[in-house]
């Protein structure tokens, strides 16, 4: 807890200065909420920095959304991706795990995953840290997308990082310092030792085995439940001797910006750490450490220079150095498998002569996993370097330009493995005595030291553009042409390159009519076509109609802007094909001839090419309508979309086997994505107070239009015409409450039913249930994602609140993670304490339990795909509460100070979800690394 004394001592002393200067008028000074308002305002109507082109919003007939960097960084996370969720229409960000730098964070677009953006260079998502972000957009249609060629047919997410000022020096300091705690999940559920006992002998009954051969005695039954001898009858709460109850996480952020005429310059320092979830212990070692920890440097330069009155050069460098600790060899997911796979009645975790417990079926005490198996670091360097030169022709012509900029970047990620083994006892005799007799499960060994590279590559880019920019009268053109070329080299691999030429022009008329043209002719290097590239042409064309700037409309006070929009165009995606069009072939074993004494080596294909493989692509149409009402207090944006996916490249459903091999991948799939999304806003400013609502709602559905679908006997077993990702399996419809509903009910192919069994639903009538009984299961609603950001500022209080909700979303229950004894003796959970018995057999919501074994094996009918294992999904998260104090600038100035702020934000603090998940996290209820809910304290100084 030292490393928060320091911080509280200065929030102390800040909120005894607040104390005393109480009584002074609140200043006519923007608080942060209102800058960041202003800020949000200015990068969703003037900085709507597009990748290639800056059209501005209200002259744009494309679909995209913006926020800003400054509302993004207070909340306490390594990753930005977790920071965006709820935020945007159209992206949606889930987070399945809390692991240090391991989120297990997903963003998708419009139902994909987008294509990153930073600066207007490709990069990874993980590869900027959130102080450094300026701007975040997303791109959604064609006409911001068709410039991207080969790969824009996912939609992007347009980073623009911080850049220095001309007027004067900024100097700006953060320090946050916050607690983590685990939300439940599922790992949270499990049984103690008596009702796992009881539970599982029952299953045993249940599958037609012997108890008394395979399952636990009534004297250690009764043991688990007194607790009268925890060595020989343990009951370990595995997680609480694994997980601690909170851990610690820091950032301290130092940038400065400044310049002037001449250079203009953004540096900007930060420092990460995070602590994990895992216990240590110091007496059994104290010389490294061997919980999950992150520690993070990063570093960023950006350097725009006026060289001469029409050369400008610009330099842009970042650094990273990451460190990711795990516990021995295995990592921290090993430790979470080991909590799902393992009863609380095991092993204890010591003997009584302090060794470590064990057993011949666990010979791998997940106490020690977590301290005495040694570590391992994997450490991460990142080196980018941006470099442009612009040049300014307006001595040639007024508004037309020529840039050039290249690119390098380099990661390399190295492992550091210092692993040893240990020795588990399990007492045999002697218990009572004072000479216990141990059996011992592998040994102890000295430290092995090994190191490796985890994951290296590197990417040079290079562009040339030329650009106008100019207004004739009512004619305004905004135009640009580019070549760049983007070059991959991944691992071992061999080098990956997309290049080719792309444009775009805009055009209106009096800021009232708009049309935009974007196109590109881009091609990748993997696919079969001579000079080995294969190129493609992607045009996308956009029309808009100002209305707010016709007569009839204008010097209205009540409408501010009214715009109607519309695109279309062809976008390409790039499904990474690696060569497959060559035809390679392998040695195969030795054929023997007549005798052992003659054989013939065999040649075989290794797979079959496609000769004719290509790139996927998209035709996207988009419409919609922007408005702002009542002096833009009132903001109004409604979109529908549909995107038509083909070429997508897919294996046959109707293969045969005969062939021998498998079939290639081609490029016959066709998927159709669409739907609604919509933003609304509200936003009043008076002189010493304000407040804000932002909604946003994405309605998104899918279809499968073709994917060469095997031909089904019956209608209700095709797949096309579903929803994408659809699931499939039986129409469970109940459970067999007694042996007279088992009578007389279709007979379940290879498998006689059991009372306490699920049963399904016969969609053939032909009395057996069969494949030909699997239809869609589940809804095919589509999808409705929402978000909500509100606040409100008062003097120098703002506070503020972020929400996300998803509606029609069901997720699938299965594995180690919510079934049963999986593999024979896994974990069970208090779900399984509703399971159908004779005496629930009117009320219970559980199949009868399994062992996954025996003649009566319940495994095989209950645990197959049916719509009994899919549960309602929703939910609804406050995701992120701020609340700030600013303290009155006639006091900061004083001591030299242009602002001071303190704050304390809340993430993931409250979730309002289904009884599926039983009081888990709706994002992490199968017992995987928790999600955290974080509680932090900051301090943000502005010299």
């Amino acid at each position: 807890m030292s490393v928060f004394v320091k911080p509280l001592r200065v929030f102390t002393c800040c909120a005894l200065l607040i104390s005393q200067v109480s009584t002074v008028k609140a200043q006519q000074v923007s608080d942060t909420i209102s800058k960041k308002q202003d800020t949000l305002q200015l990068v969703d109507k003037k900085l709507k920095k597009l990748i290639y082109f800056n059209t501005p919003k209200n002259l744009s007939t494309g679909s995209s959304a913006a926020v800003s960097g400054d509302e993004l960084s207070s909340t306490l996370v390594v990753s930005y991706p977790i920071a965006l969720a709820g935020r945007l229409a159209g992206l949606t960000t889930s987070q399945n795990s809390g692991q240090p730098f391991n989120e297990g964070y997903s963003m998708r677009l419009r139902g994909q995953s987008p294509l990153i953006f930073i600066d207007g260079i490709p990069r990874s998502v993980s590869e900027i840290g959130i102080e450094e972000i300026e701007s975040v957009t997303v791109l959604k249609d064609a006409v911001s997308l068709a410039m991207l060629g080969v790969r824009g047919a996912n939609g992007a997410v347009s980073i623009i990082t911080k850049k220095g000022i001309s007027s004067g020096q900024k100097i700006s300091f953060t320090s946050q310092w916050g607690i983590q705690k685990p939300i439940q999940n599922l790992i949270s559920k499990q049984l103690d030792a008596y009702n796992y006992a009881t539970l599982y002998n029952e299953a045993l009954a249940n599958d037609g085995l012997s108890v008394a051969n395979n399952g636990f005695s009534q004297a250690a039954i009764n043991a688990y439940q007194t607790g009268s001898d925890p060595l020989r009858y343990p009951n370990v709460n595995w997680v609480d001797e694994v997980l601690r109850k909170s851990a610690a996480v820091a950032r301290y952020n130092l940038n400065t910006s400044g310049g002037n005429e001449f250079v203009r310059f953004f540096v900007n320092l930060e420092h990460f750490k995070q602590d994990g979830l895992l216990k240590t212990r110091d007496d059994i070692n104290t010389k490294y450490s061997t919980n999950a920890n992150f520690l993070g440097y990063f570093i960023r330069s950006n350097v725009d220079v006026k060289l001469t009155d029409n050369l400008s050069a610009g330099l842009y460098v970042q650094g990273r150095i990451l460190t990711d600790n795990s516990p021995g060899n295995s990592g921290t997911e090993s430790i979470f498998n080991s909590l799902r796979a393992t009863p609380n009645s095991a092993y204890p975790v010591f003997n009584a002569d302090g060794t470590y417990g064990g057993s011949a079926q666990f010979q791998n005490n997940i106490v020690a996993q977590g301290v005495s198996a040694g570590y391992s670091k994997t450490n991460t360097r990142t080196v980018l370097s941006d470099f442009y030169l612009k040049y300014n022709l307006d001595d040639l012509s007024k508004g037309l330009w020529v840039k050039a900029r290249a690119s390098f970047f380099s990661n390399l990620a190295e492992n550091y493995i210092r692993n040893k083994s240990f020795a588990v006892f399990e007492q045999v005799d002697g218990f009572g005595t004072a000479t216990p007799v141990y059996r011992q499960y592998n040994n102890n060994t000295d430290q092995a030291n090994g190191n490796n590279i985890a994951f290296q590559n590197r990417s040079d880019f290079q562009e040339f553009s030329i650009g106008y920019q100019r207004d004739f009268g009512l004619h305004g053109f905004d135009a640009v042409v580019l070549a760049n070329r983007d070059n991959l080299i991944n691992g071992s691999n061999l080098p990956y390159t997309i290049q080719g030429i792309s444009g775009h022009v805009s055009y209106n008329y009096d800021k009232k009519y708009l049309a935009e043209v974007s196109f590109s002719q881009s091609g990748a290097n993997r696919y079969p076509d001579k000079g080995g590239f294969k190129y493609g042409f992607f045009p996308a064309l956009g029309l808009g109609w100002n209305i707010h700037q016709e007569d009839f409309l204008k010097g209205n006070s009540w409408l501010n802007q009214l715009k109607l929009y519309a695109s279309y165009g062809k976008v390409g995606r790039d499904n990474g094909a690696y060569y497959t069009y060559q035809q390679v072939y392998n040695a195969s074993p030795a054929a023997i001839f007549g005798s052992s004494a003659g054989s013939a080596t065999t040649i075989g294909e290794s797979y079959l090419a496609n000769p004719t493989i290509t790139w996927e692509h998209a035709k996207m149409l988009n419409v919609g309508v922007d408005a702002s009402f009542l002096n833009d207090r009132l903001g109004l944006n409604v979109e529908y979309y549909k995107n038509n996916y083909a070429d997508l490249s897919i294996g046959r459903g109707n293969g045969s086997t005969l062939l021998g091999i498998s079939y290639p991948n081609e490029n016959i799939g066709k998927q159709d994505y669409y739907g609604w999304e919509t933003q609304l806003s509200w936003n009043e400013r008076k002189k010493d107070w304000g407040y804000f609502v932002r909604l946003n709602a994405s309605l998104q559905n899918s279809k499968l239009i073709y994917n060469a679908e095997a031909n089904q006997r019956y209608s209700w077993m095709q797949r096309t015409g579903h929803p994408v990702g659809q699931n499939y399996g039986y129409l469970a419809e109940g459970l067999f409450r007694s042996q007279q509903e088992i009578t007389g009910y279709p007979t379940i192919e290879g498998y006689t039913p059991q009372p306490g069994d699920i049963k399904y639903r016969d969609l053939n009538g032909d009395g057996i249930i069969n494949q030909y009984d699997q239809t869609t299961i589940g809804s095919q609603k589509p999808s409705l994602f929402l978000g909500a950001k509100l606040g409100f500022n008062v003097g120098g209080f703002d506070v503020s609140a972020l929400f996300q909700g998803v509606i029609n979303q069901e997720v699938y229950l299965s594995g180690n993670g919510y079934w049963e004894f999986q593999g024979g003796t896994a974990q069970a959970y208090q779900n399984h304490l509703n399971r159908w018995t004779p005496a629930t057999a009117a009320t219970a919501e559980y199949p009868r339990l399994t062992t996954n074994s025996g003649p009566r094996n319940g495994a095989v009918n209950n645990f197959v795909a049916s719509s009994f294992w899919l549960r309602n999904g929703d939910f609804l998260k406050l995701r992120n509460v701020e609340l700030g104090y600013t303290i009155p600038t006639k006091l900061t100035q004083k001591v030299g100070l242009k602002s001071t702020r303190l704050f304390t934000n809340g993430l993931n603090l409250w979730t309002l979800s289904s009884k599926t998940f039983n009081g888990a996290d709706p994002e992490n209820f199968n017992g995987t690394y928790p999600i955290e809910r974080v509680f932090s304290f900051g301090l943000n100084i502005q010299l």
